[in-house]
């Protein structure tokens, strides 16, 4: 089977060409398999690049765990390079099929390569229900902005790390067509990620897990923010999370519609639109190529 190594702002993923190659089966085992960073390919999930008959290509995404996701940010951007640059379908905007519906591309192409690509997230999700959040009394909410996270939300780590990294305990949670919890503190490089992570993605509020962002405010156009994903871990760059973050600036009163986010891997420029559309500005970058033996 041949694939693709790509990545955006170092959120990596293996493609697969489902135009020219056949879908490949038992997909939640290959993608443990081809993720593993020791015995496979590497990376952050699996990608598959199939026909669509709703617009340009369809993305499937399965997250390193075998587990299969609605939308990936970075993701996405890599899919409409490989579709332009491999021939598939050569416009400056694509339409892609996502688990959250067709999303519009807007291509940036220098000799003949795209660059950076600009995507129309769609709009957020705010009522809890949908996100999904699962809160005694939250059938009364119709967002869940700065709520306390009181004993709904038990957060493990080291002792003391609460002061440390300044954290401010409310929750805001945001759907992008997967679920999104930011919490914000004074600094994210003192957020023990490993610990909390998990038991965040794993709390039995959250019944589809979550994806957590722990940001930290530079300024209302600028912020950090470090990322564990539900089926990945820590990963250097979240797409779909700088979106939920942006949006989450913009509820809480900390940011602007327009925002710089920097990831571990790289910057995204978000913007929450007045229309209620967030879009999300990025490289892509293709790294290599090869054929999968298994094993």
């Amino acid at each position: 089977m041949r694939f693709t190594k790509m990545q955006g702002i170092g959120n990596d993923y293996v493609y697969v060409d489902c135009f020219r190659e056949s879908v490949p089966t038992g997909l939640a085992e290959l993608a443990k398999r081809i993720s593993d960073r020791h015995f496979g390919v590497g990376g952050d999930g699996l990608i598959l690049i199939r026909p669509s008959d709703k617009a340009d290509a369809r993305m499937q995404m399965l997250n390193a765990d075998g587990s299969e996701a609605e939308m990936c940010g970075n993701g996405v951007r890599c899919v409409a390079k490989y579709v332009y640059d491999h021939g598939i379908c050569q416009r400056d905007r694509l339409q892609i099929e996502t688990g959250n519906g067709v999303l519009s591309l807007d291509l940036e192409v220098a000799d003949g390569k795209v660059q950076r690509v600009r995507v129309n997230m769609g709009e957020p999700e705010l009522e809890p229900a949908k996100i999904p959040v699962s809160l005694p009394g939250s059938n009364d909410l119709k967002q869940i902005v700065h709520l306390p996270i009181g004993d709904d939300l038990s957060i493990p780590g080291p002792p003391g790390w609460f002061e440390a990294c300044g954290l401010d305990p409310r929750m805001t949670c945001v759907s992008m067509g997967n679920p999104h919890v930011t919490l914000y503190c004074r600094d994210v490089q003192k957020v023990p990620l490993e610990t909390v992570g998990p038991a965040i993605e794993t709390a039995p509020i959250f019944p589809r897990r979550i994806n957590v962002h722990f940001v930290q405010v530079h300024s209302p156009r600028e912020v950090t923010m470090r990322t564990w994903e539900r089926g990945s871990g820590i990963t250097l760059a979240c797409g779909t999370g700088a979106s939920a973050v942006a949006v989450s600036g913009v509820l809480t009163g900390r940011g602007n519609r327009k925002v710089l986010a920097h990831l571990p891997g790289g910057d995204l420029e978000l913007e929450w639109s007045e229309s209620g559309a967030v879009y999300m500005t990025g490289p892509a970058t293709e790294v290599f190529s090869g054929d999968w033996i298994g094993g």
